[in-house]
């Protein structure tokens, strides 16, 4: 009776899944769940910058969403959407995409956002800007001309004109485009502002300067009016202590960027520039560029954060600038929705959480409605609450979105998707035989085996979400399983069945192992499983799967498929020590082993390493223990390195002398005063040396007086009434202590006192004693001594130095001069009768443009008593003046000489009109050059022939407007053409001359009959940096080798030889053919005759046989 009930039990679940749709209608929204969804954007539109001045008139805006059924599309300008069919319209729908034709500044400027609709709902994209890019040009007004003394530094403004967007890229030149000034530790050009920098200015930087700004946005360049610098020349040039002019301002960064921090000084000797962080090292991000002037951190993290500090010094003084660099962070997604299907009346809270700094807030979308709040919450869902899903995050920094599609929807169960498998089972083992239909709401699940409803037992459960587990299972526990589903819109089941197999047992579990390091260990482990499966073995150390392949260097096992998994550890490491664990695994079930493995080794690294006590020139260590990986300690070695050795360790002397294993604090000795180290301490034991502990903190030994003299005391020179000293300074790291400087100690050698001065300059060289008392060329004692806050250091060996001569005193006579050129003069004079003159100075200036403070100069050694004065202007009146100098000075200058330099050379160059080929030679020839009224008169021609990328070659002068040249085979030559006057040489006209192409391999006059094949070959040698082409011409008319192709075939082009095949040949392919090598510059030809013959005999040329047709024209006439 019971197994009657439980019949008609199954047959009644069987048959009522046919009416499930009696509990009520679905709406068609849902009819079609496995291919219909919403809008999900796979392109959106981004922040765009227009050229003003773009000859492309349109801006396109994109948008695209993958949908079924598709999308359609509206965009939104600032909250208001945009009417696409509006008369005189700018805008039109490409697709999705947004087209703003001819767009206007005022009216199209603003913030755009897309929105993509169908019948699951709404997404809206990103926002973004639509901004109009321009760069104006600079201001038309002069700029001023800027004088600064040699030595002082310089600041020239490029005040960039209007632009947007605003970063702009800046660059100067010096006196033409493209010469742009380098960068280096002189010279810097700031990037916020695009001012130039010069450190310290000199002689060479005389010119005029403009600032070029680009804006690479637009792709646009502007430059400005040329800045004259005049350096003014002063001796001696004077030193500026470091003073920093470019300062970087408090800075934000995102996460992620990379940021430039801008600093530099002005100063002489030119500034040195270092970079720090207060409370901390600088980050290892970061990269000190431009010789110290830019500092770049690049992937910016919140560890970045805090004050920075530019240093720049020089031996006159130093000067320091700090701001904040404050890190913050776009919004990122650390928890976002996804789409999701939920059951009709059940509950559904969808969240969001965004990380970001400032914090993001959130708010949320439903197919574009706002709503204001931390997440959305649903109570008994309704077909009314789907749709699409956006959660939006958004801080000061920018927005992000996460969309997601939420459908509602009620169903019978089904099992079409998910039916009960088939099921293995290990005997004695735990089996989950899984039931998850579809179905909304939850349907309520039963089982039954074979014909045997199944209830809750000691070894049978059925789980909250359906599935069916059975505890020790036994062979009885196979047949067949059926799920039974119902909810109140109908009912389903499905069947599926259990199959018990031999359990796997471990038969050979692995032993415990013992090894030094670099030795192999076995890992043997063995199974029995059932026959019908296939079992593998799987190592693991402490808990973690080892991969056989990526650790085949350490590890080789016998292949899986047998019941044998036996390890060899090969080369073992310390790392390699631990638990080892063999499981043996069937698709069913799996067996575990396990065993220890020691490897004994060098011992780890020590821990803890601090400096307990120090004093100026030792320090105690105190550590603790590390492992002594199962060998004991011996020894212990201690290292060093302080800020001079470049990150080297260094092997410290200790006492103890030898530090032995059991210790945990040791002295350091023999280190230097005043000195910032850091320590590490190494453990030996008898199977190695160990890893290195981490450095220790880094600890500076206290003061003590300096040790070191200065050394190479010497000196001389100078101007009149000067003592000169000067030294090497002594090394940082002998310092001592803060507050160094030099004691400088001078007496004559004759005198008994002696006299000291203090130099509170670290880094100084030289001190210069000013005395009008002092003879020159008289010999003092001098030495120098060190001294810090903690006292004085011993003196150096004592050096003789003397004192500066005194300055010449007569002027050259008999000072004359004569211009050679426009620009070139030569000056003489009488050498000084004096025997203490190092040179000669010769100033030159023009007497009405140039004042005097602006002259030339030129240096010449003592024994010249004459120069050429270069660089003048053309027809012009020069003052020339010679003085003798020496270490101490000037002289009195030469009485003053006049020189009018020559009229300029023809600045327009002769107009090459000709290039002839006479046999061996080339004919060039060219119009007369007319000289402006300014210009001088012409005296005739110079002609220079030389080979290409040479700079030398072979000159002609002539007086007639041509010249025969020979024609050189070894290679290709220019020729440079130029006026010559008493000016100078004028402009050049230059024209190359190229190998002329020649036929090298001329066809040859063939003779064959109708349908057979004739060859006609050409080579031809060329200009080889000339591309060259072969053509062939049959009778005058050129052969179109493609439309011909069944009767020619040739050589492709390009080669210097070309071979015409003439295949099955007939009476009308015979005639002249001739073969044209041809270069874009010049060509050459070759003919041969073709003989064509009928079978049989009787030669038939194609005019021949035009011949014998006329004749018999006439005859047929005649007869008629």
């Amino acid at each position: 009776m019971l197994h009657l009930t439980l019949l008609l039990h199954l047959l009644l679940l069987s048959l009522s899944f046919a009416d499930a749709s009696m509990h009520g209608e679905v709406p068609d929204f849902y009819g079609d769940e496995t291919t219909g969804y919403g809008p999900v954007f796979e392109e959106q539109p981004v922040d765009t910058i227009y050229p003003e001045e773009s000859p492309e008139a349109k801006i396109t805006m994109n948008c695209r969403a993958r949908a079924n059924p598709p999308a359609t599309y509206k965009w939104i300008l600032d909250n208001n959407e945009i009417d696409l069919k509006a008369e005189h319209r700018h805008y039109s729908l490409v697709g999705g995409n947004l087209v703003i034709s001819n767009p206007i500044k005022n009216k199209h400027t603003g913030m755009y956002s897309c929105w993509a609709t169908n019948m699951y709902g709404t997404v809206i994209s990103q926002e973004a800007s639509v901004q109009f890019g321009y760069l104006d040009l600079f201001s038309s007004e002069e700029r001023q001309s800027v004088y600064l003394k040699e030595g002082q530094g310089a600041v020239l403004l490029c005040a960039p004109p209007p632009h947007y967007p605003d970063k702009l890229s800046f660059r100067w030149i010096l006196n033409e485009f493209p010469t742009f000034i380098p960068l280096d530790k002189r010279r810097f050009v700031s990037q916020s502002t695009g001012n130039l920098y010069i450190a310290k200015v000199d002689s060479s930087d005389s010119g005029n300067y403009s600032c070029i700004a680009s804006s690479p946005s637009i792709s646009k360049s502007v430059f400005s009016k040329f800045i004259p610098l005049v350096p003014v020349a002063e001796r001696p040039i004077k030193k500026y202590p470091a003073d920093l002019k470019v300062k970087f301002p408090k800075t934000t960064a995102l996460v992620g960027q990379n940021i430039t921090l801008e600093c530099f000084a002005l100063g002489n000797p030119v500034p040195e520039i270092r970079w720090k962080k207060f409370d901390g090292e600088l980050p290892p991000n970061h990269e000190v560029r431009m010789a110290g002037a830019h500092l770049h951190l690049y992937n910016v993290q919140p560890e970045d954060a805090g004050t920075y500090v530019c240093e720049a010094f020089n031996s006159k003084g130093k000067d320091d600038h700090s701001a904040r660099v404050i890190v913050e962070a776009f919004p990122e997604w650390v928890e976002h929705i996804s789409s999701t299907e939920k059951d009709l009346n059940s509950d559904h809270t969808m969240s969001c959480i965004a990380s970001g700094k400032p914090k993001p807030n959130i708010h949320w979308l439903k197919n574009g409605e706002l709503f204001d709040r931390k997440e959305m919450s649903f109570r008994s869902l309704t077909f009314d609450d789907s749709g699409m899903y956006q959660c939006i995050a958004r801080n000061n920094h920018g927005v992000i979105y996460a969309n997601a599609e939420l459908r509602v929807f009620a169903c019978a169960p089904t099992f079409e998707h998910n039916p009960v498998k088939r099921v293995l089972a290990a005997k004695n083992g735990r089996v989950v035989i899984e039931c998850r239909p579809k179905a909304a709401p939850k349907a309520t699940i039963s089982w039954s085996k074979d014909t045997e409803l199944l209830s809750n037992s000691t070894r049978v459960f059925i789980w909250e979400d359906g599935s069916l587990e059975i505890l020790n299972v036994t062979r009885t526990d196979e047949g067949r399983y059926t799920c039974f589903a119902e909810n109140d819109r109908g009912k389903a089941n499905s069947t599926g069945s259990l199959l018990v197999t031999e359990p796997t047992k471990i038969t050979l579990a692995p032993s415990n192992a013992d090894v030094k390091v670099d030795e192999n260990a076995w890992m043997q482990c063995a199974a029995s499983h059932d026959p019908s499966l296939d079992i593998t073995f799987i190592w693991s150390l402490d808990g973690r799967v080892i991969d056989l392949h990526k650790g085949s260097h350490h590890y080789e096992r016998t292949p899986n498929g047998s019941s044998n998994g036996e390890l060899l550890i090969k080369n073992a490491q310390l790392k390699l020590a631990g638990r080892y664990t063999c499981t043996a695994q069937t698709p069913v079930d799996n067996a575990t082993a396990s065993a220890h493995l020691v490897v004994r080794g060098p011992p780890g690294a020590p821990g803890g390493v601090q400096v307990i006590d120090k004093t100026d020139k030792s320090v105690t260590l105190q550590w603790s223990r590390g492992a002594d990986n199962h060998n004991p300690i011996s020894k212990y070695t201690i290292q060093y390195r302080d800020s001079f050795l470049n990150d080297v360790w260094k092997d410290a002397t200790t006492s103890p002398a030898n530090v032995e294993g059991n210790a945990e604090t040791a002295t350091v000795v023999d280190l230097f005063p005043w000195t910032e180290y850091e320590f590490r301490v190494i453990a030996i034991n008898t199977l190695g040396t160990g890893e290195p502990s981490s450095p220790s903190r880094k600890e500076k030994t206290l003061d003590a007086s300096p040790l070191v003299a200065p050394s190479d005391v010497g000196g001389g020179g100078g101007t009149s009434r000067e003592l000169i000293i000067t030294w090497t300074p002594v090394q940082e790291r002998y310092y001592s202590g803060p507050n160094f400087g030099y004691i400088v100690a001078f007496k004559p050698k004759d005198g008994y006192e002696w006299r000291q001065v203090t130099v509170s300059d670290p880094q100084a060289r030289r001190y210069v004693h000013k005395d009008s008392a002092i003879p020159p060329s008289t010999d003092f004692h001098v030495k120098v001594k060190a001294f810090n806050s903690k006292g004085e250091g011993p003196y150096s060996l004592m050096a003789v130095v003397s004192s500066a001569q005194d300055a010449p005193s007569e002027a050259p006579a008999r000072v004359d001069g004569r211009a050679l050129s426009a620009t070139k003069a030569i000056v003489s004079w009488t050498l000084l009768s004096q025997n203490n003159i190092d040179g000669y100075q010769v100033k030159y200036w023009r007497n009405q443009e140039d004042s005097e403070g602006g002259a030339q100069r030129v240096v010449v050694p003592s024994r010249e008593n004459q120069s050429r004065l270069e660089g003048m202007r053309p027809d012009s009146l020069y003052f020339v003046e010679v003085r003798g100098y020496n270490s101490a000075g000037y002289g009195p200058p030469s009485e003053h000489i006049q020189i009018h330099t020559k009229k300029a050379p023809p600045s327009r160059p002769p107009k090459i009109i000709g290039k002839k080929f006479k046999g061996q030679s080339v004919n060039i020839a060219w119009e007369h050059v007319e000289p402006l009224a300014n210009e001088a008169s012409i005296d005739g021609y110079k002609v220079l022939h030389r080979q290409q990328g040479h700079s030398t070659g072979t000159l002609y002068t002539t007086n007639r407007r041509y010249i025969d040249l020979p024609l050189l085979t070894d290679g290709n030559y220019v020729v440079e053409v130029r006026a010559y006057t008493e000016g100078g040489d004028g402009a050049v006209a230059r024209i190359n001359i190229t190998e002329p192409t020649k036929i090298t391999l001329a066809p040859s006059n063939a003779d064959v009959k109708v349908g057979e094949n004739a060859w006609m070959q050409c080579a031809a040698s060329h200009d080889p940096s000339q591309d060259i082409t072969f053509i062939w011409s049959l009778d005058g008319r050129v052969i179109d080798l493609h439309k011909g192709s069944h009767h020619y075939e040739r050589t492709p082009n390009g080669s210097s030889n070309s071979e015409l095949l003439i295949k099955n040949a007939q009476l009308k392919l015979a005639g002249r053919y001739t073969c044209t090598a041809q270069t874009p510059v010049d060509n050459a030809t070759a003919s041969a005759q073709l003989v064509v013959r009928v079978t049989g005999g009787g030669v038939l040329a194609a005019q021949s046989l035009n011949i014998l047709s006329l004749l018999l024209v006439a005859l047929l006439c005649l007869n008629l």
